[in-house]
């Protein structure tokens, strides 16, 4: 499966942005799509997650209620639409797929997902 990532952009606090992830390949068998970010100088850390068979979702607290994962099956391609952003959501976004079945407690963790895409910069100006 092979995973490319768009929408990324500069933008000012309080804008909003729509980041995609087109999948190819495989991509009918993805189980899982989930977004993750890493800040300068951090670690990558968990985002957003959606099944795409049986519509499980899950955020990270920093961004729920602000950013929402979506899926086009049609398309193969998931969606995170950003709103409300803030200077501390700078960071290189990341999409990422798995093709198996996983437990919901792991779906945050970035060891669970088999298949990364290349980032996309977002940055938030204060």
């Amino acid at each position: 499966v092979q995973l490319q990532a768009s929408g990324g952009g500069l933008v000012q606090a309080g804008g909003s942005l729509r980041l995609s992830c087109a999948a190819s390949g495989r991509a009918d068998s993805s189980y899982l799509m989930g977004w993750f970010r890493q800040a300068p100088g951090k670690e990558r850390e968990f985002v957003a997650y959606k099944t795409v068979r049986g519509g499980y979702t899950g955020y990270s607290d920093s961004v729920k209620g602000r950013f929402t994962i979506s899926r086009d099956n049609a398309k193969n391609t998931v969606y995170l639409q950003m709103n409300s952003l803030k200077p501390e959501d700078t960071a290189v976004y990341y999409c990422a797929t798995r093709t198996s079945r996983a437990i919901l407690s792991a779906l945050r963790d970035p060891s669970t997902y088999y298949y990364w895409g290349k980032g996309t910069q977002v940055t938030v100006s204060s």
